[in-house]
């Protein structure tokens, strides 16, 4: 077998210029567009992990953030429950304040009542008993109205204290209030008895009050001595009225 030495030669040229254009037009391109696959894949990759990693990121922070708005919501759930209570036992307490107030004030104005329907009760026993004394006095013979009531008052004088007995008519004539206009006979005994008694000289002042119903009233600078139907009835009226 002839070996063509240049045709070989020519071929084996011809092979490297062929590797040469192939290395050069296509190898080297396809290794490029591999190459830039490759990076661009590899950023994708780093994008994707880069995006997964934000989104784990972002499901923590929402997942913190879930929480805190529950605890929040727990803490203002608490405190709303706790402001209602306080709330409920204030106006509880508000309640019971105003029930106690408006019982005392209905105790008061019961006692009030009560009050004034004594006071008026009283005023209408008086009433009443001064009529029926002034029309049972008025049957009695008029002496009665007047010499009755005489030892009552001397009597009442004597139990003065001694200063306040002094005092009786030194500077001037005595007021006497009278159930009626006195005899001349009567004047001169209750002068008389009264001078015996203070040891001096008594003038009376009368005035006629037929107010008294019966009975007399004298009137010192520093006492006034009552023995008359009228005190009476006003005494007893008090003690009516001050009666439970």
């Amino acid at each position: 077998m002839t070996i063509d030495w240049w045709t070989l030669g020519l071929q084996t040229v011809n092979l490297l210029i062929l590797i040469w254009i192939l290395a050069r037009y296509l190898f080297r391109p396809v290794a490029r567009i591999i190459a830039e696959r490759q990076a661009a894949t590899h950023a994708a990759l780093d994008e994707a992990r880069a995006a997964r990693e934000e989104a784990e990121a972002a499901r923590a922070t929402a997942k913190t953030e879930t929480a805190e708005i529950a605890r929040i919501r727990a803490e203002l759930l608490s405190r709303a429950q706790e402001d209602a209570k306080h709330e409920r036992a204030h106006l509880l307490e508000t309640a019971r304040a105003e029930a106690e107030k408006a019982r005392a004030e209905t105790r008061a104005e019961l006692a009030r009542l009560r009050e004034a329907q004594k006071e008026m009760v009283a005023e209408e026993a008086g009433a009443l008993a001064a009529d029926i004394a002034g029309r049972l006095v008025g049957r009695l013979p008029d002496t009665v109205k007047i010499d009755g009531f005489m030892d009552g008052l001397v009597g009442a004088v004597s139990e003065l204290p001694e200063a306040t007995r002094t005092g009786i008519g030194a500077a001037g004539p005595v007021s006497l209030r009278a159930a009626r206009a006195l005899t001349g006979d009567e004047r001169t005994v209750l002068e008389t008895r009264l001078a015996d008694l203070l040891g001096r000289t008594v003038t009376l002042e009368i005035e006629e009050a037929p107010e008294l119903i019966a009975g007399l009233e004298l009137d010192a600078r520093h006492a006034i001595v009552r023995n008359h139907f009228r005190a009476d009835l006003d005494r007893i009226k008090s003690e009516l009225a001050n009666h439970d």
